[in-house]
């Protein structure tokens, strides 16, 4: 084993990042032609996903929340629990947690030069690299259940690879149809491809085309289909923004069939569960309190049902805005302009990565829009401009993409604590 430095974690990091991208870019419908590389790679690591218990969370939007509600309750249980989310907000580590706690980065940078060295057949994509890191950091560290979030779609993603206790499917919205289809149809068919055999199957959306859809796989495996979204609840969570009352169903129903399998989960544990996600796993980012002086929220809602709510919740709050907004290249900027919140000047930025679109490509419908804008250099330079332009009784909302709340709370989430 190496003993490294900070520098050589980052280097180790960026090789991960320059070698396999995360992203392709070739417009392929489907992102991975089959789980080939992932099985072959995880066959030679002796095949950790097989030895840990797994539980599997797929969805366009929500999908990071109900993980994480799930993990917290399960942590108030007393168990010990291993979470896969993706993206990472400020550092990789943030991917792959137990107990709330990120991966060891000593065991990222030792696993790192493991992955420098896989035979010539195996040639893993980004993702592929941090799912079997995933699943060999979960085995050595032997948690009770693992819950593992899907990357992209469902059918092709690496995560796909496991033989879950029990799958739950969030709902399915228009989101990268570049890559998993132009029709809600067609992505709800990539979605409901993590449904396994004989393996109970929960479905959070309200859709009636997408439940068939769901119900009709859940047949053809075998599989037992229940639909969170009649559920009655009255428990609430810290999570706070208006759209974590469906996730809340999903996690409930998850309970359920995980009592079902002699797992003991308290009513108790539930409860206390959803209100400490945030102390429990260290989850931000999903309508996050920054300040309060000014208000200032974060949401990473980037797709356009998610940033429906989020700009909902925004109208509902009566105070003057000012909204700093970023996307990457493959966002329909003209569909977010008509979702845009009311009572608000915005600041438009270029997050700070190859695949961050300049505000200036699509300043044309800026203008068309009728807005107070403007356009800044950065993320922080937009942040810096709101904060001085927002007087008492106003508010900062960031938002538009991952990287845009991952960029701002990388530079002021230490600051403002």
């Amino acid at each position: 084993m190496c003993i490294m430095t900070n520098t050589q974690y980052l280097e180790a990091v960026e090789w991960l990042f320059v070698q396999a991208p995360n992203y392709q870019t070739d417009g392929q419908k489907a992102y991975k032609p089959g789980l080939e590389n992932i099985t072959k790679l995880c066959a030679f690591f002796d095949n950790p996903q097989e030895k840990i218990q797994c539980i599997h969370i797929g969805g366009t939007n929500g999908k990071g929340s109900t993980s994480n509600m799930l993990a917290s309750v399960l942590q108030e249980s007393g168990y010990k629990i291993g979470l896969y989310n993706s993206p990472h907000l400020i550092d990789f580590t943030e991917r792959i947690k137990i107990n709330g706690k990120n991966c060891d980065k000593e065991f990222v940078f030792n696993f790192i030069q493991k992955l420098k060295n896989l035979p010539e057949d195996i040639r893993p994509s980004f993702f592929e690299f941090t799912t079997i890191m995933a699943f060999e950091y979960f085995y050595q560290q032997k948690v009770d259940f693992a819950i593992i979030e899907v990357g992209l779609g469902g059918r092709l993603d690496s995560t796909n690879i496991i033989k879950p206790l029990v799958s739950a499917i969030t709902n399915v919205q228009l989101d990268h149809q570049n890559i998993l289809g132009d029709t809600i149809e067609e992505i709800a068919r990539e979605k409901a491809g993590i449904i396994k055999n004989n393996t109970p199957i929960i479905s959070g959306d309200e859709n009636e085309t997408v439940q068939d859809i769901i119900k009709e796989k859940a047949e053809e495996e075998n599989a037992q289909f229940i639909d969170a979204s009649l559920l009655k609840t009255d428990f609430s969570s810290d999570l706070k923004g208006n759209y974590q009352g469906k996730n809340i169903r999903v996690v409930v129903a998850l309970v359920e069939e995980l009592r079902k399998l002699d797992i003991t989960i308290t009513g108790n544990n539930l409860e206390k569960g959803l209100l400490n996600v945030h102390r429990n796993t260290g989850f931000i980012g999903r309508w996050f309190e920054f300040s309060k002086d000014p208000l200032t929220i974060c949401d990473t809602a980037h797709n356009q049902a998610g940033l429906e709510q989020v700009f909902a919740q925004l109208n509902s709050i009566k105070k003057h805005k000012h909204v700093i907004l970023g996307f990457v290249n493959d966002k329909k900027i003209d569909d977010v302009m008509n979702l845009l919140p009311e009572n608000s000047d915005f600041y438009f930025a270029k997050p700070s990565i190859n695949r961050g679109r300049d505000p200036k490509e699509y300043e044309d419908l800026l203008q068309k829009a009728k807005i107070n804008y403007k356009i800044s250099n950065s993320i922080q330079e937009a942040y810096l401009s709101a904060k001085q332009e927002c007087t008492k009784g106003e508010m900062i909302f960031i938002g538009g993409s991952n990287f845009v709340v991952g960029e701002f709370l990388e530079k002021n989430l230490e600051i403002s604590r």
